[in-house]
């Protein structure tokens, strides 16, 4: 009897650990939980902690709580001057009705990054269309985005979720343009830089060209001051020399005729054959020896 009652006593042990593990289980913090019994939603805890259902007849579903995120892949939308536009960007959403969310979407999370790309896809083409090319490169991005993440919202609440914030990560222009444009800009830039040069050149000429004529007239000035100044000085030599001269005649010559000694009659390397006498040159030196 004792043999027999043991493994009895073990296997109603493990039945109703059976039951009570399909009975229990725990909604964490991070968590909501919805039951189902035989596929349809029979009840939904929004709070976390121990909770109960009908063991091997209710099944229970957890949905994330959390602030939850993904990244679109690239996408390409036209602006309002037809330029297209190559945009990355990331979705930042939370579910806030576990069973409306069950109920449209499901429990697959590429099911609610599916329907949210294409939700974000339509609205972004929408509002960027309004929009030119050059709007998207500039402040006016944050209130385009504005636009984009409000009207997502509103077109995702009836999927049971709620979008707290749609950015671009990055806005480019495809890559043929991107080619093309850098091109043309850089043939811009040539010539703008050829204009430049040109502009610069012809100043450079200009301020030549009057720096040439002022150096010519500030010469002719000079030389014409030079002149005047020379020719009144050598008048008033003249008058000097000749004022002297009306005055005492014969110093006057001799005063000359030692200058002229003088220059002429080095001791170093001078050597005069004259005659006393019959030359002019000397002829004060009588006159001087008598002195």
């Amino acid at each position: 009897m004792k043999k027999i009652a043991l493994p009895f006593f073990v296997i109603v042990g493990v039945a109703f650990l059976m039951v009570l593990s399909g009975t229990l289980f725990t909604v964490q913090q991070t968590e909501r939980a919805l039951v189902l019994q035989f596929g349809k939603v029979v009840r939904q805890y929004q709070q976390p902690g121990l909770k109960i259902k009908t063991p091997f007849v209710q099944d229970v579903i957890f949905f994330d709580n959390r602030l939850l995120h993904f990244n679109l892949p690239a996408l390409e939308v036209n602006a309002a001057d037809q330029k297209r536009l190559v945009v990355d960007l990331y979705v930042r959403y939370r579910i806030t009705n576990v069973l409306t969310f069950y109920k449209t979407i499901g429990q697959d999370v590429r099911s609610v990054q599916n329907r949210l790309s294409g939700i974000v896809l339509d609205n972004m083409q929408e509002v960027i269309a309004r929009f030119p090319l050059a709007d998207m490169l500039s402040p006016k991005r944050s209130s385009i985005m504005e636009e984009i993440h409000e009207k997502v919202r509103i077109a995702s609440e009836r999927f049971g979720i709620e979008v707290k914030d749609v950015r671009i990560i990055r806005a480019d222009l495809p890559k043929e343009n991107s080619e093309a444009i850098f091109t043309r800009m850089e043939s811009e830039r040539v010539q703008e830089a050829k204009q430049i040069r040109a502009e610069g050149d012809e100043q450079a000429q200009i301020i030549q060209a009057k720096a040439d004529r002022d150096r010519t007239v500030l010469l002719a000035e000079a030389t014409k001051q030079g002149n005047i100044l020379r020719g009144e000085g050598e008048a008033l030599a003249t008058k000097t020399y000749a004022d002297a001269y009306n005055k005492d005649r014969y110093f006057y010559e001799v005063y000359r005729s030692l200058l002229a000694y003088k220059r002429a009659m080095k001791p170093q390397d001078t050597t005069l054959i004259l005659d006393p006498k019959e030359s002019d040159f000397l002829k004060h030196f009588g006159a001087l020896k008598k002195r």
